[in-house]
């Protein structure tokens, strides 16, 4: 019998309609439209304003797009994983919020909380469980109501990120295409220069954590950035190295949205062509979870079978990482 491998069989993204320009953020905070997109490449980043909606209801419908594109039954999925920092509450969990409000009443479902790297860490978690044997339908969402922890009268932070869900669809394969190699990374060190220090076992919610504005995310630019670059550079050279592989094998590098310089230093330090390194962060901003699953979603008529791609993340904690992927339709 020919090895079963665990393959990207389909994804869909959900974008909040509302949108934060760059000139809305001038009238906001002191900042313009130069100074954002010279830092970060961002131009716009849609927002979920309506305050009765969270992360499960982007969540949930990605994943319902993604099955009616499918043709599939929501009875048909096996397990969510959802990759978040923004959960609907600490618990219940939003997967499980998300395999509720979709039906998929069949289905197990958990988060994992790894910060920007979420959706790299769920999705091969999810091709694990797959090529088990165990599961045949896992589908992976990337969600984040990053506006619910953003300061936006944070110049350095609230310029960044944005709201919105992705889902991919992970299920076996017996051409050899799917998830062909991982390679991932934490250091506890990250906490310092990238985190949300309120709302924990650690720091409780109370009126001090809340004037103290420790229910925003905090980040410190500097350090940050030259983890990240190095990060997601040395993921992709180490999966490149283990499996004998060349720029010129590779269709995509599919990055972690957070900057754009971030993006075009990691392409420059593996000599990749920046064409051939998935990028759309002037419409999106940092998505957090999403970020991937949107790149993918906007480049899937551009993938064949077969092609090779890598994605790759870095966030907080520090957490990193990377995957080669062969696509499979």
């Amino acid at each position: 019998m020919p090895r079963i491998t665990a393959a990207i069989t389909g994804v869909h993204g959900f974008i909040p309609k509302d949108i934060i320009t760059n000139k809305d953020l001038e009238i906001m905070v002191d900042t313009n439209d130069e100074w954002i997109k010279a830092r970060t490449g961002i131009e716009e980043r849609h927002i979920l304003r309506d305050p009765n909606l969270a992360t499960s209801d982007m969540g949930a419908a990605a994943v319902m797009a993604l099955l009616e594109k499918k043709g599939m039954s929501p009875l048909d999925i096996d397990l969510i994983i959802c990759a978040t920092v923004t959960p609907d509450y600490f618990f219940p969990d939003t997967g499980t919020l998300i395999a509720y409000k979709v039906g998929a009443k069949n289905a197990f479902a958990y988060d994992i909380t790894a910060a920007c790297s979420g959706f790299l860490f769920s999705a091969t978690t999810g091709a694990k469980m797959v090529e088990s044997g165990s599961y045949k339908n896992v589908i992976v969402v990337g969600a984040d109501k990053m506006s619910t922890i953003t300061d936006y009268t944070d110049r350095a932070t609230c310029i960044l990120f944005g709201d919105a869900a992705g889902a991919i669809l992970i299920q076996p394969n017996e051409k050899g295409n799917g998830l062909l190699d991982s390679w991932m990374r934490v250091d506890g060190v990250g906490a310092e220069f990238l985190h949300m220090k309120g709302g924990g076992s650690r720091n409780p919610p109370t009126h001090e954590t809340v004037d103290k504005k420790m229910h925003f995310l905090y980040q410190d630019g500097k350090p940050v950035f030259k983890a990240a670059t190095k990060g997601m550079a040395e993921a992709v050279s180490e999966i490149m190295k283990r499996n004998n592989l060349s720029p010129d094998d590779i269709t995509y590098v599919v990055p972690h949205q957070a900057n754009l310089r971030i993006i075009q230093a990691v392409a420059d330090m593996l000599k990749f062509p920046i064409e051939k390194v998935m990028i759309n962060i002037q419409k999106y901003g940092n998505t957090t979870g999403a970020t991937i699953p949107l790149c993918l979603w906007e480049w899937q008529d551009k993938l064949k079978p077969g092609d090779k791609i890598i994605l790759t993340a870095f966030g907080g904690g520090y957490t990193w990482g990377a995957s080669l992927w062969s696509w499979a339709y």
